[in-house]
């Protein structure tokens, strides 16, 4: 058995030790919430009100929080008009606390790295992981390790999957913006003849920051607290181009990508064992996410948030009584009911919605299973199109 090989099974091990993977049989005592983010933050940072969001800065790693990704859907069309979905998605993991950080040396570690990569076209849904280690010292003194994230000149990566600025750096411009045109690079060879993408991100908008000024609240008791929260912010303007490739055949495309980036050390309270959450590009220009936490509402229930985006970048964030999400439809799907048809109303946007995924073959078979696809937007009253985007679920 290779190195590389026996890397990847400790890694995963030690992901799972501390995840709660949604499964039945999850052994007692393991920690609250889906994928263990429900356990207390402890000695790590905390997200909270009234920290500033800095960049570029904070499009880099943040390794004294426990969690943190980097999360790209994309919704695209090749040159004959097929619709295709992909994903790229590094997550992040601190090992320990920023008190019991271990010294760094070539072969100590106190951070850990996982990586999901995705094309769906029809029924066909390819999927491949990856997982690395890095000591978050590393960053310090420009290393470029197995995985990472910087932030000037933009890159995060493991190994070759990596999504990077276009835009280097000079003298004259020391502070020229890395993340307003990306590239986006990746491939896995599989039996089926290998699959992966080269595609080029331009940002066509500004960030938006969700919550207050990027303060995520998680749950009814959350806000103003050091509770269960993330900082929380996305590039939902991207025009992607480029090339992807499904069973060793490769197609130009184009279409409109959604970044999202969150970092935390207690994202869900103990009793939220999964959530629902959707990104849309409407053909209106807006943009709308949208998620629900299943249980830490008022009164048991469970806990929404949202944010209605503006054709030019403006967000409103949306309380919790300002979204109705209601779940259609299930379909059985990894051996599971998962609801892949959804009513979804933002009253104060005059928008009234269903929500449907046309394929629902789109699980994440992965250490930590999930569901992630992509989904048509149209009228309730009309059946008029209205958009398009990607819905997750996590905890089925």
């Amino acid at each position: 058995m290779s190195a590389t090989r026996l890397v990847a099974i400790g890694l995963t091990l030690l992901w799972l030790a501390g995840c709660d993977t949604g499964r039945d049989d999850a052994a007692p005592g393991e920690p609250a919430g889906f994928a263990g983010l429900g356990e207390e933050a402890g000695d790590f940072a905390q997200a909270h009100e009234g920290i500033t969001l800095r960049f570029p800065e904070d499009h880099a790693a943040h390794p004294d929080y426990r969690i943190e990704w980097w999360y790209l859907t994309a919704n695209l069309e090749d040159d004959s008009g097929e619709p295709l979905g992909l994903q790229w998605t590094l997550f992040r993991q601190a090992i320990t606390s920023p008190e019991e950080r271990p010294v760094p040396t070539p072969w100590v570690a106190d951070q850990l790295w996982m990586a999901h990569i995705a094309v769906s076209r029809g029924e066909t849904h390819r999927v491949a992981e990856r997982f690395a280690r890095s000591h978050s010292a590393d960053a310090l003194d420009d290393r470029d390790g197995q995985a990472g994230a910087r932030a000037q000149p933009f890159r995060a990566w493991i190994d070759h999957w990596q999504l990077a600025s276009h835009i280097a750096t000079s003298d004259d411009e020391p502070d020229a913006d890395t993340f307003a045109e990306l590239e986006l690079t990746a491939h896995q060879d599989d039996e089926h003849g290998g699959f992966g993408y080269a595609l080029t991100l331009t940002a066509e908008g500004p960030l938006v920051l969700h919550g207050e000024a990027g303060f995520s609240q998680k749950s009814a008791d959350g806000q103003g607290s050091m509770s269960s929260g993330s900082m929380y912010y996305s590039q939902p303007f991207w025009r992607v181009e480029g090339e992807v490739t499904l069973d060793g055949e490769s197609r130009t495309v184009s279409g409109r990508g959604w970044l999202d980036r969150e970092w935390s050390s207690q994202l869900l309270g103990p009793e939220q064992q999964g959530w629902d959450w959707f990104s849309l590009h409407l053909e209106s220009g807006h943009k709308l996410m949208a998620f629900q936490l299943r249980g830490g509402g008022a009164d048991g229930g469970d806990y929404r948030s949202g944010t209605w985006i503006a054709p030019d970048g403006e967000p409103t964030a949306l309380a919790p009584d300002e979204i109705d999400m209601t779940p259609l439809e299930t379909r059985r799907v990894a051996g599971r009911d998962v609801p892949t048809h959804w009513r979804l109303a933002i009253p104060r946007a005059g928008l009234d919605l269903v929500v449907e995924a046309p394929h629902a073959e789109r699980w994440m078979d992965t250490s930590v299973p999930y569901w992630e696809g992509e989904v048509v937007a149209r009228d309730a009253d009309s059946g008029e199109n209205r958009g398009v985007g990607y819905l997750e679920m996590t905890g089925y």
